[in-house]
């Protein structure tokens, strides 16, 4: 893995969707570099399919911001509702560490119970379960793959200048809304 001060981060964040929606959702990708945005990448994973992994790997190493990345942070663990990244497999494919950044605690029990409704929802909710309990940090709860709870306590601080959301995962919220709905909502 890449260590450093994780300066250079991508952010992932997905676009949002009616609840009737079924096939691709639109994922966003934004690389700072400390404070400054960098670059913008996009993609599609499918609604509660199991290719989000895939396609961030994809990504990332198809980018030319891959070289200089120090992390990865996703809002949240899923995109695209139930479609669950594989945050070690994430990590290792990519060489590089992952902070899943959540603003509430999520209900474990709901989404069990609601990912029993999903096709596949047994090994989705066994990744989420490797994942670890989500663990609150600096106003947030975060999961974390090769980076300490001090580290990503110093990078939420580092990059949550706005709100209690880091700012790569706040742009790629506004980006995702903006191209999905024509217009940016304000809260991740």
């Amino acid at each position: 893995m890449k260590t450093s001060s994780f300066s250079y981060v991508i952010g992932f964040d997905d676009f949002p969707f009616a609840r009737h929606h079924r096939g691709s959702v639109g994922v966003v990708g934004v690389v700072y570099n400390g404070l400054r945005l960098e670059g913008v990448l996009s993609g599609q994973v499918w609604r509660d399919g199991r290719n989000s992994t895939a396609v961030l790997v994809r990504l990332v190493q198809h980018s030319k911001f891959y070289p200089s990345l120090q992390l990865v942070m996703l809002q949240g663990i899923a995109l695209g509702g139930f479609n669950v990244v594989d945050i070690q497999a994430l990590s290792q494919s990519l060489a590089l560490p992952v902070l899943v950044v959540s603003r509430r605690k999520p209900n474990l029990g709901a989404i069990e119970a609601a990912l029993q409704k999903v096709r596949g929802g047994k090994q989705k909710w066994a990744l989420m379960q490797k994942a670890g309990a989500p663990e609150p940090v600096a106003g947030v709860y975060v999961q974390r793959v090769g980076l300490t709870p001090e580290q990503a306590d110093q990078v939420i601080r580092r990059f949550a200048v706005h709100s209690s959301i880091p700012e790569p995962l706040r742009a790629a919220h506004l980006i995702a809304g903006g191209l999905a709905t024509g217009q940016s909502r304000a809260r991740p």
